[in-house]
């Protein structure tokens, strides 16, 4: 395995895999402030050169974080098919990026290849990648899920309603519910980041979501992001939930701070099919972004995007209804401004599909961050472009209660239009009969709260 190149006859020598993949990546904060970035643009095209020459086996036989270390790499080397890795496990890195961009390489064979790739040989991949590259090779994929509802069908964007509020208020929750249901938000889930962590006010959000569902005959899911064990006491205590939700990232270490393992979410997957109201399989939903690891000082020397990679790989064991991105959440310590922003965007959307996942993007951006509104409605259409299936729909686009900005109600139905895109199919026939919509397009009752009078 080769560790050097030459480039403007500057000798670059890196010292592993790891560092090789480190080097690649475009630039990141996040890297720079773990001191695993490339020191120039010649040092990352040196780094480059080299990744594309090595075979995929050199990645597989040199996990970045070892197997008997760490529960994430064990999940993912325990879930490839052999069989499948190693008709591909002599093809260069480079070679990879050409099959997967290929006019004749469609989705069958990319699900099928994805099989044998491991997290680092979908990470190495899209730092071969420019913005075009990626794009292109996600709208290749588009990976389909169910849990009341079907997600990922062509011709298709979903969106989680997200009508968080400072202190959970249930009238200022309902208010904003109602609002994106108006819109045609909150195909994917009615889904509420919780002020109050307990069992007791998680029940009620729970309950409440559940009994608005019912009342109105609307066919989707409904989620409470709280912890996953709060969640599951919830669940024990008779709480309806349709999606059971976890943040996670790409390190055990990671993964422990969060207080979830393989252990917890597989008691989860197990409850929510035994006692949650789903009709599934798909009944899980995961959160994910670059950076987490870093600033939980959990990045084990491996760069932001490979971790993500690795999220993915772990994630994807549980088969769940929605993964979704939120690179950008953090802040500029880990993504500085909009450019960055946008790139990791781009990067998470490519490989989590190319690991097989139905997955959504939420281009977000904190306030203290070099971004802006620009940045973000820019990433939302590159990424519907790339064939996102959902994103999240946030009053206003500002959080009100987490204190960061996403995808507003009107982002959501812009998005739909730009691509002549529709709500999920039983999401459309629901909206259809409220009056919402007709053809495909929105009436002039949208965002009408009173059509719930």
């Amino acid at each position: 395995m080769k560790l050097a190149c030459v480039v403007r006859k500057q000798h670059y020598q890196f010292t592993s895999v790891r560092d090789v993949l480190a080097k690649a990546s475009e630039e990141k904060s996040g890297d720079h402030m773990s001191k695993l970035a490339a020191n120039s643009a010649l040092e990352r095209m040196a780094a480059k050169v080299v990744l594309s020459e090595m075979q995929l086996r050199d990645l597989y036989e040199n996990p970045v974080i070892p197997y008997e270390k760490d529960e994430v790499t064990r999940i993912i080397y325990d879930d490839i098919n052999l069989s499948i890795y190693n008709e591909i496990k002599n093809w260069t890195v480079g070679e990879l990026r050409e099959y997967i961009l290929s006019f004749s390489t469609g989705m069958p064979e990319l699900t099928r290849i994805s099989r044998g790739l491991t997290s680092e040989m979908i990470s190495a991949t899209a730092k071969l990648m420019s913005s075009i590259d990626l794009v292109m090779a996600s709208q290749k994929m588009k990976h389909q899920a169910y849990c009341n509802t079907l997600i990922g069908e062509p011709g298709r964007l979903a969106f989680r309603c997200q009508p968080n509020h400072p202190i959970d208020d249930p009238d200022g929750i309902l208010a904003s519910m109602k609002e994106g249901l108006s819109y045609g938000s909150g195909d994917a889930v009615i889904g509420i980041n919780p002020n109050n962590d307990s069992v007791e006010s998680v029940t009620k959000l729970l309950k409440m979501t559940h009994d608005f569902m019912q009342k109105w005959e609307i066919p989707t899911q409904n989620c409470v992001l709280a912890h996953i064990t709060t969640q599951m006491q919830a669940l024990r205590g008779g709480a309806p939930i349709s999606l059971m939700f976890q943040s996670l990232a790409g390190s055990q270490r990671a993964n422990d701070a969060f207080g979830v393992n393989k252990e917890i979410l597989d008691e989860a997957m197990e409850l929510m099919l035994r006692k949650g109201t789903a009709s599934g399989p798909n009944v899980m939903y995961f959160e994910t972004g670059q950076g987490s690891e870093v600033s939980l000082d959990s990045h084990e020397g491996v760069d932001m995007q490979t971790l993500e990679a690795r999220t993915y790989g772990f994630c994807r064991h549980w088969k769940p209804f929605m993964v979704n991105n939120v690179s950008g959440f953090i802040g500029p310590e880990t993504l500085y401004d909009g450019r960055q922003m946008i790139r990791a965007d781009l990067e998470d959307l490519f490989m989590g599909k190319l690991h097989g996942l139905p997955m959504g993007i939420a281009p977000t951006y904190t306030n203290h961050m070099y971004a802006d509104q620009n940045d973000q409605e820019i990433a939302g259409m590159l990424t519907t472009l790339a064939g996102a299936n959902f994103y999240m729909g946030v009053p206003g686009g500002d959080d009100v209660m987490l204190s960061y900005q996403d995808t507003s109600y009107h982002d959501d139905a812009s998005y739909r239009e730009l691509l002549g895109l529709r709500p999920l199919r039983e999401f459309e026939k629901w909206m259809e009969k409220m009056g919402l919509m007709e053809n495909g397009r929105l009436t002039e009752r949208a965002g009408d709260l009173t059509i719930f009078d």
